[in-house]
């Protein structure tokens, strides 16, 4: 047998729609385990089922993409136009309405979507408890992102 037959066919590197593929299936798996860490150990966050949880994770990963790109948008619409203090300010402030903002939006589309079998609970209706899942959810993500990195960085 050459050294041929153990040679992969082709030598590619991931394709863009690849690469996003595999950032967002990370993202929601990411999701989907905070997310059940946290209803396991809380008491603030209640999930009715796995599948829903699933589910969750997947919208939650979703809405939370958007708003980022939107705080991008505004943050790069706001450095166009360039401007002293007053627009400086403005760009700050509304890039932290956006993500604040947000976590109403995302606690009303998970109500809207999966009803009693999603709930947050604790101050402000739960929002504060959702504030805290989702931070913790993009921490994680941040971490496994650095984690793989340095493993890019290695040596053989």
């Amino acid at each position: 047998m050459s050294n041929d037959a153990l040679m992969p066919a082709t030598a590619e590197g991931p394709t863009d729609g690849q690469r996003r593929f595999l950032r967002y299936f990370t993202g929601c798996l990411i999701d989907l385990v905070v997310l059940n860490l946290f209803v396991e150990y809380s008491g603030k966050v209640f999930v009715d089922t796995f599948t829903t949880s699933l589910l969750a994770a997947i919208l939650l990963q979703v809405l939370l993409k958007w708003t980022i790109l939107a705080e991008h948008w505004v943050m790069d619409w706001f450095k166009a136009r360039g401007g002293g203090g007053w627009m400086t300010f403005l760009k700050y402030f509304t890039a932290w309405l956006i993500l604040f903002g947000s976590k109403f939006v995302i606690l009303e589309a998970l109500a809207q979507v999966f009803g009693e079998n999603v709930k947050f609970e604790g101050i402000w209706h739960g929002i504060v408890t959702l504030i805290v899942v989702v931070v913790v959810m993009l921490v994680v993500e941040e971490l496994v992102v650095r984690f793989y990195r340095k493993l890019g960085n290695k040596t053989a």
